[in-house]
């Protein structure tokens, strides 16, 4: 049982595991927007466009169809005849070809920005399995995106049926009517069909969005072990740091001890605290702190202390002070030099020494 918890992925992917997934080109993105709104700025074209280009096809349709036939149809003439035809027909539907690009383009990079992976084309052979295509067939992203395609149909089949039956009593004016004034006013109906569709399909490709986003978030959850598994490559396995750490106080602790041997006096509370200081005169402006210890490390230094015969001094507020309000290699701050000079004084008469050295 505990073993079936810790596989289950409960938690939230790491900016490592969603950097890692992008990647591989692995995103989420929604093509229901990009479609619903490229489709609507198509048929916005389309109304914006669709007059020049009616008259660009009469004009090209006038064009190619009253030039005089040539006696001879060489291969060069009709190489130039399906040139100008090309030509002609990018130039008419380039709007559409431009405003589609560009829709396609911008919500793209709306949704993932600009990315560039090559491992999402790498082969994938379980792809090819026909155990793991049978599962995918039946497996519940198949069931859901089933019933997306079923609303999503249900939804624009009642506005394209509405939108037809409001037109209906049209229809026989546009067949006893003139052509060319009933294909336009057919065009427009159709546009007007085609732009409710495309609003209809925008209303419905933010749900599709929020759903695409659970699902990547939910697809890249991870189980308990692979965060600290992942937390132990980039932050260092705990175990280790904590040895680390430990061996760097050890050390930080023997430099301390060591340094006890240039100390001129120990200060201490006395059992708790103790703090050395170090003076000289020639190239010091203030006592300096060489070491400093609490409790353990306190006894320590004063160990040293008589072994190396340095004065060691009682001075509870001071030692505290001391401790609490310098770091080691600090001087000793302008209002303690009192309390100091006094101690250091004392120290010095007990020596039988004479200021500035031993």
């Amino acid at each position: 049982m505990a073993t079936q918890q810790s596989g289950e992925k409960t938690e939230k992917a790491t900016p490592k595991r969603k950097r890692e997934a992008r990647e591989k080109g692995q995103v989420f993105k929604s093509t229901e927007v990009i479609s619903a709104f490229s489709l609507l700025a198509l048929f916005g074209v389309l109304s914006v466009f669709g007059g020049m280009m009616i008259d660009n096809l009469k004009a090209g349709m006038s064009h190619f169809f009253t030039q005089p036939a040539p006696d001879v149809l060489s291969a060069a003439q009709l190489a130039k005849n399906a040139t100008d035809a090309v030509i002609f027909f990018l130039k008419t539907v380039a709007p559409v070809f431009a405003g589609a690009f560009l829709c396609g383009l911008i919500f793209n990079v709306a949704q993932v920005g600009f990315i560039f992976s090559t491992k999402a084309l790498m082969p994938k052979f379980e792809r090819i399995s026909m155990a793991a295509g049978f599962k995918r067939v039946f497996s519940k992203r198949t069931l859901i995106e089933l019933a997306k395609s079923m609303i999503k149909i249900a939804i624009l089949g009642y506005v394209a049926y509405s939108e037809f039956e409001s037109h209906l009593k049209e229809f026989p004016q546009l067949m006893g009517g003139d052509i060319a004034l009933s294909a336009a006013a057919f065009l427009k109906m159709l546009l007007s069909v085609a732009f409710k569709l495309g609003i209809a399909f925008a209303v419905f490709a933010p749900f599709d969005y929020m759903y695409q986003r659970w699902k990547y978030n939910k697809d890249l959850m991870m189980t308990k072990q692979e965060v600290k598994e992942e937390y132990k490559l980039t932050e260092g396995d705990p175990q280790i740091k904590s040895r680390i750490a430990q061996k760097q106080k050890q050390m930080s602790r023997m430099r301390m001890i060591q340094a006890v041997k240039n100390a001129d006096v120990i200060i201490t509370n006395p059992t708790h605290y103790a703090v050395a200081l170090e003076y000289k005169e020639e190239r010091m402006k203030a006592p300096v702190v060489i070491a400093k210890g609490v409790d353990y490390l306190a006894q320590k230094i004063k160990e040293k202390a008589k072994e190396l015969n340095i004065e060691t001094v009682e001075n509870r507020p001071l030692a505290q002070s001391l401790y609490f309000f310098c770091d080691v290699g600090d001087e000793v701050p302008e209002n303690m030099y009192k309390a100091v000079a006094e101690i250091l004084a004392y120290v010095y008469r007990l020596k039988g020494k004479v200021k500035g050295g031993r």
